[in-house]
């Protein structure tokens, strides 16, 4: 046992010691900071973000509860009952083109200054919760919208307003009417209660507004939201559960207040996750640098450890001594890098607010901080007990004839127990502290194999080293010597830097691919418009108009139904799912076309497509995503609800969907004689080169104003500036692996500057110029880095491969360039930082070393 007194000797030694100051733990401290100061901004960030999603949650909803019908408004029996429920609040949205109408002055209308937006219908009662007000400080909705010498009012957001250059009082035309804008949004307060992806800015208008438009046809994709304002004391969850109940065959989808943005929240607690794990990736590297940091306090203290054992001291009180010191500049390091992790998110949440549609609660949240402290703590032990542990076994004698050549060894069995214990609750805070415990244990268990590889990557450099024969010139003999000799510093070098490199490779290729498949690899056949609601009485004449203008060609359309997939084999879809990385196949409704032929080049997978004329019971053709989803193949019979009416079919082919080619794809295709009745919409797209874009837009929107034109390019630019943005938090937080690795890197360098100078001088008393000096270390830090930037190179294209094609199922392609900036950027950190320690070595005078000597 130990005892009080024990403790109290020991932390009067530590303190004792370290009023000599901590010129050797600047490295230590600021790893530390920097891993626990990356892990607490993210969380700090990510609670903000969420606590905003639970405090705001009415808002984000729009009410206690919400009911959302897709495609069609609920039933007269349906509203009814939710009128009886408690306050009810409608809005309908839906994609549209808007274009500025002619000016006062009687001018033509300028078809160009158009544009798609997210039209927002709003009735009487809106808001129920929260408040949407204008810049203009204004925030009286129904005032404003109310119709006023015959034409109805609009706000518009304000990327809408700079586009088409609109200011109060200007008019816009929607379908077959004219609004006037009345006010630019300044904050809207259920933006994030959609969650899906705004294609276009914000146009608000009036549910009185709305059948004017003429864009509620049979088939439109418009979704109706009933916003509830329930009476006091209602549970919103229970309620919620109740409403399905009633009505089990209505196909709404039911959100409370506790679940307002469930999207937003998923996207939110991954990107948190990824950022934490790179964030601890950074306190891993810097954990490099507290063992270091350890080891050459402890050869520094060799004299002082052989003394007290010398005057009795156990092993154990040594022990104790060294502990006490490290834990507590370890919670300056952890201190630092909270108040740092604390202070970074009110600079992001600045940045957050035009990023987001919700308002980020930043503040200070003592449980995330915690968390941080408690990685950084586990860590800075983890790395520390093993120099610990071996100044402890060594007897006094060896400590004052070997000096620190004493200490190597394996630390006592008791040391290598804690340290085990250690790791695994390290390990098992990161898995259980993470939304994605798989992907959590993925990442501990390629960590660790990390590490380890990296370790042996060192030994075998230095192996190899000392195998290969000895070259003829001098300054390439050197430093193959430096390589392998004792106090090398090859394992350093390669351990410091690869991780962070490893992470920044890995992080470049994922962006990378994502910004091509979005953008830069933009098929060179993709279509150039998706036009949507279009109706079937209209269908030959748009082709008309869209054909008649010089360029356009390959007009393609396809009838377009909205389903449900209900059941499968006869049981409840829901039950049947086996994938449940796929579950978001009966996650609302799915496309669903017809046809009677397979399409042009079509892949499929197993089956094959009905004959072309073919009139017997209904068939499906699925998608590879929903076979695998349910675990089945052709032969299966699958139930789809498609506008109330549930229709059995055999699927017949299970077909491999192309997304890159950016044209029409449905996940579900049913055989001919069943839908051709049912309200539906038809989906066209179209090419043409850039010059004709411009006409094609014009001439559509003047002949149909419900039809909606969203152009490729346009939409393929919002998606990836949604990425860039993702792509920029996730390089600055790899960033800080990369400068953590440097840091640890000089910190190896500086600890082994003494032997520097001492080799410096040795080689010039022998005769050797400065130059053949300076070029033998240059030689030594240049192949360090270059074999570090290999295997970080490998390891990182290894990573990103698997999680696009593992775990975000993308394409993969290799891209070369970021591997020959990883193998510059390894290459010339090294020899920078090798090159000052060099050159420093090499300003020192000889005679002083010799006579210490």
């Amino acid at each position: 046992m130990i005892s009080l007194i024990e403790l109290k000797l020991a932390a009067r030694l530590a303190r004792r010691e370290l009023r000599g100051g901590i010129r050797g733990f600047r490295i230590f401290l600021l790893c530390l900071a920097l891993g626990v100061g990356a892990i607490a901004a993210v969380q700090s960030v990510a609670g903000g973000i969420q606590r905003s999603l639970t405090q705001d949650g009415r808002a984000i909803l729009g009410g206690d509860a919400s009911v959302r019908v897709l495609y069609r408004e609920a039933t007269a029996e349906q509203r009814q009952w939710l009128e009886g429920q408690g306050t009810v609040a409608v809005t309908a949205d839906m994609r549209a083109m808007a274009r500025k109408a002619a000016d006062t002055a009687g001018g033509e209308t300028d078809l160009g200054a158009s544009g798609l937006v997210e039209l927002k219908a709003v009735d009487g009662r809106y808001p129920l919760y929260g408040r949407l007000t204008l810049t203009d400080g204004g925030s009286d909705v129904q005032g404003r919208l109310a119709a006023r010498d015959g034409v109805f009012g609009a706000f518009v957001d304000d990327t809408l307003a700079t586009r088409l250059s609109l200011k109060t009082g200007d008019r816009l035309t929607v379908g077959d009417t004219t609004v006037e804008v009345r006010g630019i949004i300044d904050h809207e307060p259920d933006k994030a209660g959609s969650g899906s992806i705004a294609l276009g800015p914000r146009l608000m208008i009036a549910m009185d507004a709305l059948p004017a438009t003429g864009l509620i046809r049979p088939g439109s994709l418009v979704n109706w939201s009933y916003q509830l304002r329930l009476p006091e004391g209602t549970d919103a969850a229970a309620w919620a559960k109740t409403v399905d109940q009633t009505f089990p065959d209505a196909g709404w989808r039911v959100r409370d207040f506790h679940n307002a943005a469930p999207q937003l929240t998923r996207f939110i607690d991954r990107l948190a996750q990824f950022l934490t794990l790179v964030g601890l990736t950074a306190l891993l590297v810097g954990g490099v640098g507290v063992g270091n940091a350890v080891r050459s306090h402890m050869d520094a203290s060799v004299h002082s450890i052989a003394t007290l054992k010398c005057l009795g001291a156990p092993a154990r009180l040594i022990f104790q001594v060294y502990l006490m010191q490290i834990l507590a500049l370890a919670g300056l390091g952890i201190a630092a890098g909270l108040v740092l992790g604390a202070v970074l998110p009110l600079a992001a949440g600045r940045a957050l607010a035009g990023l987001l549609p919700i308002t980020a609660e930043i503040g200070v949240y003592p449980g995330r901080l915690a968390l941080a402290a408690l990685f950084g703590l586990t860590t800075a032990l983890v790395f520390s007990l093993w120099p610990l542990g071996q100044a402890q076994g060594v007897p006094a004698a060896r400590l004052f004839r070997e000096g620190s050549a004493g200490r190597r060894g394996r630390p006592p069995a008791l040391v290598l127990a804690a340290l085990a214990w250690l790791a695994a609750a390290l390990g098992s805070l990161a898995v259980l502290t993470s939304v994605d415990q798989k992907l959590a244990a993925f990442f501990v268990v390629g960590a660790a194999a990390t590490l380890l590889l990296f370790l042996g990557a060192g030994t075998g450099i230095t192996r190899l080293a000392r195998l290969l024969p000895r070259p003829r010139r001098p300054a390439l003999r050197l430093a193959l010597t430096n390589l392998h000799r004792p106090g090398n510093l090859s394992g350093m070098v390669v351990l410091s830097l690869g991780l962070g490199l490893t992470v920044l490779v890995a992080v470049a290729l994922i962006e990378g691919n994502f910004r091509r498949e979005v953008g830069e690899s933009l098929p060179a056949n993709a279509p150039s418009f998706f036009f949507v609601d279009i109706q079937p009485d209209q269908l030959d004449q748009f082709r008309r108009t869209v054909l008649a203008v010089p360029g356009a060609h390959d007009l393609e359309t396809t009838p377009s139904l909205r389903g449900t997939i209900v059941r499968v084999e006869g049981k409840p879809a829901q039950e049947q799912v086996h994938d449940p990385d796929k579950k978001w196949v009966v996650n609302g409704d799915r496309g669903v076309t017809y046809q009677a032929a397979a399409p042009a080049g079509d892949k499929v997978v197993a089956g094959a497509w009905w004959p072309a004329d073919y009139s017997g019971p209904p068939k499906l053709a699925i998608s590879k995503d929903v076979a695998q989803a349910f675990g089945i193949g052709p032969g299966a019979h699958m139930t789809l609800s498609v506008l109330g009416r549930e229709i059995e079919a055999e699927v017949a082919v299970v077909r491999d969907l192309d997304f890159t080619t950016l044209g029409i794809n449905f996940t579900l295709v049913m055989s001919p004689g069943v839908l051709e009745h049912a309200p539906q919409t038809h989906l066209a797209t179209v090419r043409a080169p850039a010059e004709a874009e411009a006409a094609i837009q014009r001439a559509v929107i003047q002949a149909f104003p419900n039809i909606t034109a969203i152009r490729v390019k346009e939409a393929l630019a919002t998606v990836s500036t949604i990425i860039v943005n993702i792509g920029m938090a996730v390089r600055v937080v790899a960033a800080v692996t990369l400068v953590a690795g440097t840091l640890v890197l000089a910190g190896a360098i500086a600890a082994g500057h003494r032997r520097r100078v001492y080799d410096a001088v040795v080689l010039k008393v022998l005769g050797a110029v400065r130059a053949t000096i300076l070029r033998t270390f240059l030689i030594e830090y240049g192949a360090l880095g270059l074999v570090t930037a290999v295997i970080s190179g490998a390891l990182g294209t290894l990573t990103a491969w698997a999680v696009l094609t593992k775990v975000m199922n993308m394409k993969w392609v290799f891209l070369p360039q970021t591997l020959v900036l990883t193998a510059l950027l390894s290459t010339a950190i090294t020899l920078a930082l090798g090159l000052v320690a060099t050159w420093r070595a090499l300003s020192q005078p000889a005679a002083p070393l010799l006579r210490e000597e």
